[in-house]
């Protein structure tokens, strides 16, 4: 405790796990937005380096039991489906991962911000692109734009998403494909930031204490997805879409 107070404030910390909760709930309930929530609610309170390393533990304990919630087999299973998105996007990711500390986020949170927010927009409205399911070329390229910032910005989920909703995945097989994907890009964030220097003695037990109120709030939120139909959680996936995209046009906007 003593290395999160030489952080911050007390006050802030008891904020920051309320933050955490918030964050689970949400994930539990579409699968995704945990580090658009955390890195959004904490870097309003604390330094974006901060907020940055609080969200890798609790994205990476969250996504591996989202992953594993219907068994290994299953989470394999996805794993070789989308091989090629986790394969581009981990390279990209990594390589993007090492220009957190000398290139702005703010124009690539502008761009993936007013490109999702178009998406949702347009979902919402009744347009149903037709993306073909097994396009290599596509899945690689989300997936390298995906993993591009999410080097910078921890944040990784908003064109995954798209890709999915948009490719018409089922509930079930998408919030465990969510899972898989998110689970293995937090792997891969959490030892590219090793070499970034955001990972370290000093930030990881703000980190790991965050995992717990995002646990509990991820139960909570997965025992209403389960009661959700097909058409409402498509919904309400594009509307956290949507808040996520316009949130990130903010914070490019604002810096």
């Amino acid at each position: 405790m003593e290395s999160i107070f030489a952080l911050m404030t007390p006050d802030l910390f008891v904020l920051s796990l309320a933050v955490g909760l918030v964050a689970g709930m949400i994930k539990g309930l579409v699968g995704f937005a945990m580090p658009t929530v955390l890195i959004s609610g904490l870097s309003m309170f604390l330094p974006p380096e901060i907020a940055l390393a609080g969200l890798i533990l609790p994205t990476l304990v969250t996504n591996g039991l989202q992953a594993l919630r219907q068994g290994f087999g299953e989470a394999l299973r996805s794993l070789k489906r989308f091989r090629v998105f986790l394969g581009v996007g981990a390279i990209v990711l990594i390589g993007s991962a090492q220009l957190v500390r000398v290139l702005s986020a703010d124009v690539m949170f502008m761009i993936i911000g007013g490109s999702v927010t178009a998406f949702a927009v347009m979902q919402l409205a009744g347009w149903a692109p037709k993306v073909p399911e097994k396009s290599m070329r596509i899945e690689a390229s989300v997936g390298a734009f995906a993993g591009f910032i999410g080097g910078l910005s921890g944040i990784w989920g908003p064109p995954t998403v798209a890709y999915l909703t948009a490719i018409n995945t089922p509930k079930a097989e998408q919030m465990r494909v969510q899972g898989v994907i998110f689970g293995m890009g937090a792997v891969v964030l959490f030892f590219a930031h090793i070499k970034s220097g955001i990972v370290s003695a000093q930030t990881m037990p703000f980190s790991a204490m965050l995992v717990v109120p995002a646990v509990i709030g991820m139960m909570m939120g997965q025992r209403l997805q389960d009661r959700i139909e097909q058409a409402m959680f498509k919904r309400l996936t594009l509307i956290v879409l949507l808040v996520g995209g316009l949130n990130l046009i903010r914070k490019g906007v604002m810096g």
